[in-house]
């Protein structure tokens, strides 16, 4: 555990910290998850994960949940729009208990943060939003070119600042050889073993999705638990009402009489 103080100026203790994950590249694998509730950050730091990543607004309820985990807060494409939308999302950010930030904006961007000293994690390969540049959702990388060129994208980011990258749906391979060509800390998201951080969302883990993507895995059946307990909420319901109408409810120990008083 490390003692670092937050951009609040508070002491904390993180598990990890930048200059650990730097560091480590290439020799040791890290875990990240999703969390974006108090009951998802507590559950992930008992599970053990190195990191977890949250959208922006829900920062302080996390890091309630987790106290340790090294905690890097997305900011939304839609919601930090302006240079100053996402410089002021940032700080807040940071200042609320995150140790970094993610952006999948432009080099640009970037440059803008770290040259501030923020710690930004940038977003290569797929990025869903911007899909359609790209003729919709699919693989980046699969070709000798493109795996080029995305490996240039990678080297302008590292130039850019940012110490690590969200790197989606890359293929295994063009993934390894990539991580290994750069000093950002690559982080897989359906971009196979090769890389230094191993990523998953919450929902998709904890098999709480209806159409998980391709390269996710479940390891548990929550959507399930959750329909159980649907299905169990309208049975009960239904059940008072019935009894409600037929006279059944309320019985007499759910009910209190008036007693004459006795001499």
């Amino acid at each position: 555990m490390k003692n670092i103080y937050t951009w609040a100026a508070k002491p904390a203790k993180r598990t990890l910290t930048v200059g650990d994950l730097k560091t480590s590249k290439g020799k040791r694998k890290f875990t990240q998850v999703t969390a974006n509730s108090i009951e998802e950050a507590e559950a992930a730091e008992k599970a053990g994960f190195d990191m977890i990543i949250s959208n922006a607004k829900n920062v302080i309820s996390v890091r309630e949940g987790s106290k340790n985990l090294f905690l890097t807060a997305a900011l939304g494409l839609n919601e930090f729009v302006t240079e100053e939308d996402i410089i002021r999302g940032a700080f807040k950010a940071l200042e609320n208990g995150a140790d970094a930030v993610m952006t999948p904006r432009s080099m640009h961007i970037v440059e803008m943060l770290s040259k501030e000293d923020v710690p930004v994690m940038g977003h290569l390969g797929l990025v869903p939003r911007k899909s359609t540049w790209i003729g919709g959702l699919r693989a980046v990388g699969k070709t000798a070119n493109e795996a080029y060129e995305l490996f240039k994208k990678f080297k302008r980011l590292e130039e850019a600042g940012a110490f690590s990258a969200e790197c989606e749906v890359i293929p295994e391979n063009v993934m390894g050889e990539i991580s290994k060509r750069t000093d950002i800390v690559t982080v897989s998201l359906g971009s196979g073993k090769n890389a230094d951080v191993m990523y998953l969302f919450m929902e998709d883990i904890c098999g709480d999705t209806k159409n998980p993507p391709r390269h996710s895995k479940a390891y548990g059946n929550l959507l399930k638990l959750r329909n159980e307990i649907k299905n169990e909420r309208i049975k009960a319901l239904k059940a008072f009402k019935k009894d409600s109408m037929n006279g059944k409810f309320p019985g007499k120990k759910s009910i209190v009489k008036f007693r004459k008083k006795t001499i």
